[in-house]
């Protein structure tokens, strides 16, 4: 059985210690532990799981501050009042292609949307068709920007919430 809700701290602490495991040896992703958790405490940024037997197998956050590290400033992505970024979107593999991801991104939009953000964005590699596809579905079909972001050509897009389908 699954699961959709806003993460709690045991939640955080799971996901973000599993992510650290499977990236051995990158020290980035203690960082970003540290900073995912701070921006949940601080109202920077929420994040929502998918639970499967008590365990979280997917997440994704809403980066609401531009002062977020993935934001860097750039408000069109984020501003911290009408406009949040869908961020660290990922479910484990053996969990994929079921719905989960799409599900737990309605959550956060209504979350965003009961928390007065009319407008929300996601970014995606340019090499990521499948992905794009699959956000452009969703609705992200505005186009914000478009940057090289560690080598790769990342695209960002919008949704405003008040358009839902």
């Amino acid at each position: 059985m699954y699961q959709y809700r806003k993460a709690s701290p045991a939640d955080l602490e799971s996901i973000w210690d599993r992510s650290i495991a499977d990236h051995r040896g990158d020290s980035h992703w203690i960082a970003w532990k540290e900073e995912y958790i701070r921006y949940n405490q601080n109202g920077m940024g929420a994040t929502f799981v998918v639970i499967h037997n008590g365990r979280p197998v997917g997440e994704g956050t809403l980066l609401f501050s531009p002062q977020c590290s993935a934001v860097r400033g750039r408000t069109a992505l984020a501003d911290g009042c009408h406009t949040a970024n869908i961020n660290a979107l990922r479910i484990r593999k053996k969990h994929e292609g079921r719905g989960h991801i799409s599900a737990l991104v309605r959550m956060m939009e209504q979350y965003a949307a009961e928390n007065g953000y009319t407008h929300l964005t996601i970014g995606v590699e340019a090499r990521e068709t499948r992905n794009l596809a699959i956000y452009l579905h969703w609705g992200y079909d505005v186009f914000v920007t478009a940057e090289r972001e560690e080598g790769e050509l990342v695209l960002y897009y919008a949704k405003n919430l008040s358009d839902k389908k």
